[in-house]
């Protein structure tokens, strides 16, 4: 019995931080950093002042949960790609940065970040570090292992991966920010990332 008690309270805590979050997560992108306070956060999640300040006892680690929630992904949760395979590695990498960055989400949280970074600076820290950054990281140690492998010739993994991720963000992303009504078809985003994989097979693939 109280095992399944505890599951409950779980299960509730984590709706509680869901809609926490999502409450957050909206008014942070409609009314900026400055113009939301945790008070209405709390109000607009159905929870109360309590329950949100045990869970986020400030703003900025509200903001920080944001931003992982945001780069989170389900493949996150798949082992890395091998290395051997070069291209696939390359695609599977290339695909899920042009999903995360696809998102309504990613462009509404960069322009608020962008827009607050003079008066909060630390935001812009938060977003880069605790979100592109374990991402960057990710794919600048898979290209460093296929380069241990022999399979590719990587002298400088980390502009390899930030050449590789800037061309499908150049394409994906960036003009969201700046062309109103700028988003590619599905069929588009697949052929921005079989160029950028391409590209990179050109100019590191091993033999």
């Amino acid at each position: 019995m109280a095992t399944g008690t505890g599951v409950y309270h779980q299960q509730l805590a984590e709706q509680k931080r869901s809609a926490i979050i999502d409450a957050a997560t909206a008014l942070f992108m409609g009314n900026g950093y400055a113009g939301t306070s945790l008070a209405r956060v709390a109000e607009d999640a159905g929870v109360s002042k309590a329950t949100l300040f045990k869970q986020f006892p400030t703003k900025a680690s509200l903001f920080e949960a944001i931003v992982t929630e945001q780069w989170s992904t389900a493949d996150e949760l798949r082992p890395a790609p091998a290395p051997g395979d070069l291209e696939r590695g390359l695609r599977e990498y290339g695909r899920r940065y042009a999903a995360l960055m696809s998102r309504p989400e990613m462009v509404g949280l960069y322009r608020m970040v962008i827009a607050e970074m003079p008066r909060f600076p630390k935001i812009a820290e938060t977003q880069f570090e605790t979100g592109k950054m374990p991402f960057f990281n990710e794919v600048q140690h898979y290209l460093e292992a296929e380069h241990d492998a022999g399979t590719a010739h990587i002298d400088d993994p980390l502009m390899a991966a930030a050449n590789f991720l800037g061309m499908i963000g150049n394409y994906v992303f960036w003009p969201r920010l700046m062309v109103v009504g700028w988003d590619p078809t599905p069929a588009q985003i697949e052929h921005a990332v079989t160029e950028a994989v391409l590209t990179t097979l050109a100019r590191y693939r091993a033999g």
